[in-house]
């Protein structure tokens, strides 16, 4: 597939705000994925390029929380193992049970999302970190990695909007901490994804380039923000995001 320069263009603008949305709140696949599919490229194509801009977008998000302290490496790999193995047991689900399933689950699943996130003021509120205690703090996220993970692998969409929200107001997480969690499953996960479609030349690698480097720009700006200002950013960002996911379920978009 030839692209051209307006093509171009149209990715840099559009993966660049899907970095940063995703480095705050999670969800930047509900704008980037769609910006493929709709320049012309096709779906294989479009999930192989895509997870190329996410993967070193959100590596750079990562390293960023990483470099401020909110990654403990040495729990996280757990987690990111417990995502990587929750992810193909959901791909593998995708050949038992309709996608509209699944679909319709979470069009009644994210109400529910929007009304914790809108009334519980609490929520990402740091006084309420570290009240459980570590060891079963440590197995919650595991069963949050892997649930996640699966619902990754199966459907997708908002992966880290819902890994935050489950991290801070369940594991008691920070919200910091729980970004930085979220960007180190959601890392290795991508790159499990990325490996696999470059292996089967599913990558169109001059636009992924592009992509790469408009996602690293939008999440150095997004993750800068989330260290500066926290949970005043996220909230109101999540909020965004759950809407535009409900809408696109609900249009079957």
């Amino acid at each position: 597939m030839e692209v051209t320069i307006t093509q171009y263009a149209i990715v840099a603008v559009m993966i660049f705000l899907a970095g940063f949305v995703d480095a705050i709140a999670g969800g930047g696949g509900l704008i980037s994925l769609p910006t493929y599919l709709l320049i012309g490229v096709p779906p294989q194509y479009a999930l192989g390029t895509n997870k190329m801009g996410s993967f070193w977008g959100t590596a750079l998000s990562a390293w960023r929380f990483t470099k401020n302290g909110f990654i403990n490496w040495k729990k996280a790999v757990f987690f990111a193992a417990a995502a990587m193995l929750g992810s193909g047991i959901g791909a593998n689900l995708t050949l038992l049970l309709p996608e509209a399933i699944v679909g319709k689950i979470i069009l009644v699943s994210l109400p529910v999302v929007a009304a914790i996130v809108i009334f519980d003021r609490k929520m990402g509120d740091d006084s309420r970190a570290g009240t459980i205690p570590e060891r079963r703090q440590f197995r919650l996220t595991l069963l949050i990695a892997l649930v996640i993970g699966m619902y990754d692998g199966f459907y997708g969409p908002g992966t880290g909007t819902f890994l935050i929200l489950l991290l801070t107001e369940a594991a008691r997480y920070t919200m910091k901490e729980a970004s930085g969690i979220t960007k180190a499953i959601n890392g290795c996960s991508n790159a499990f994804a990325l490996i696999t479609f470059l292996i089967h030349g599913r990558v169109l690698l001059p636009l992924g380039i592009v992509a790469a480097l408009c996602s690293i720009a939008g999440n150095y700006l997004g993750s800068g923000m989330v260290l500066n200002r926290g949970q005043k950013i996220v909230r109101p960002l999540m909020l965004v995001v759950i809407v535009i996911m409900f809408i696109r379920i609900l249009t079957g978009n």
